[in-house]
């Protein structure tokens, strides 16, 4: 089999090499990839300017489903041709005070997929069974290859955010994040507002198809002022950042209202400069987002299964993994939306 590898850290250094089949293990499942997504942390990981811990050389790729093809003799509940996702945590202490209160993806000896075990850029790939979750029987491979980035949004809008009824909410960014946010924020009953840069056209079009109740290029109109004109003046109740860029943060700081909420979703891949002094003045809850938990997981599976948030809708390329540098440079050139690999022979 032929897998998309980091083989060396720095710039670059990624390329298609030939693996053996990966041995399953006692308490895992070997999964035959149907598709991976490409996400922003592949571009970081690509141009090393990522924190979270690597062993390499190592398969990259951590958005995945696909069909389970054997299971350890351990394991139960999870039979051969089941269609499934995984989680990206592949191992942890165990004992830290994040394991222990559920917050596993903080523990300091988290070992990821993509990262440091096996990814998904790869024919078959081998997980813990108990970070293997079963897609409903709606949900196509291609969708279920986006669990991981929902996921991740309903952990940061759910368990971090909170959204009340008749919030007005803006997602900066109307890339694969935001387009979750923006249908998690509508479910959650509030106003959407979402905002993207002149490249974000049709993303800003497929906003409003997904539910968005007002779109904005803030290169063409003043988007703290038509936040503030839409709100009494006050501001927004909840900035969900997705875009990574630096300049929004600042923007977002300045269209919240006084004790609005601020989350960070987009990775910057480097330091910034943040107003913190605008914060204390507001009062404003700040926090970042990383990564999921199981309880977010589950809520993820389950509003795919109910309709509630659709992912099918923001993939746009499909490619063997043989393409991956035209993919990742669609990626970077915002060409497309979400972007899957898928192995070839």
């Amino acid at each position: 089999m032929k897998g998309l590898m980091k083989v060396a850290h720095g710039h670059g250094n990624m390329e298609i090499r030939d693996l053996e089949e990966p041995k399953v293990g006692p308490d895992q499942v070997k999964i035959e990839i149907k598709g991976t997504g490409i996400c922003g942390s592949d571009i970081h990981v690509y141009h090393e300017a990522i924190a979270i811990p690597m062993r390499l050389p190592v398969v990259t790729g951590h958005e995945m489903a696909g069909v389970v093809v054997e299971v350890g003799k351990d394991v139960e509940g999870i039979a051969v041709g089941e269609k499934v996702t995984t989680e990206t945590t592949f191992s942890t202490c165990g004992k830290c005070l994040y394991c222990r209160t559920g917050y596993y993806q903080l523990c300091a000896e988290r070992r990821v997929l993509g990262y440091w075990f096996n990814g998904g850029f790869t024919n078959y790939t081998v997980v813990p069974a108990i970070r293997i979750h079963k897609l409903p029987e709606n949900v196509d491979f291609l969708s279920g290859a986006l669990t991981e980035p929902l996921a991740c949004c309903v952990h940061g809008v759910t368990d971090l955010t909170g959204i009340t009824s008749g919030d007005f909410v803006v997602v900066s960014g109307p890339g694969t994040l935001g387009l979750i946010n923006v249908q998690l924020a509508k479910g959650e009953g509030a106003r959407v507002m979402a905002v993207g840069t002149s490249v974000d056209g049709p993303r800003l079009q497929l906003a409003k198809e997904l539910g968005a109740d007002y779109t904005l290029n803030v290169e063409k109109e003043d988007a703290v002022a038509a936040v503030k004109d839409l709100t009494e003046g006050y501001g927004a109740d909840v900035l969900l950042e997705c875009s990574g860029a630096p300049a929004a943060v600042d923007m977002g700081i300045q269209m919240l209202r006084k004790q609005g909420k601020y989350t960070q979703f987009g990775l910057f891949g480097k330091k910034i400069e943040v107003n913190f002094e605008a914060i204390a003045y507001k009062e404003i809850k700040a926090t970042g987002v990383f990564s999921h938990k199981w309880t977010a997981w589950r809520k993820a599976i389950q509003y795919m299964a109910m309709g509630k948030v659709k992912t099918r809708p923001l993939v746009t390329d499909v490619m063997p993994i043989t393409d991956w540098q035209k993919g990742f440079e669609k990626f970077e050139k915002k060409d497309g939306l979400k972007i899957v690999l898928q192995p070839v022979d």
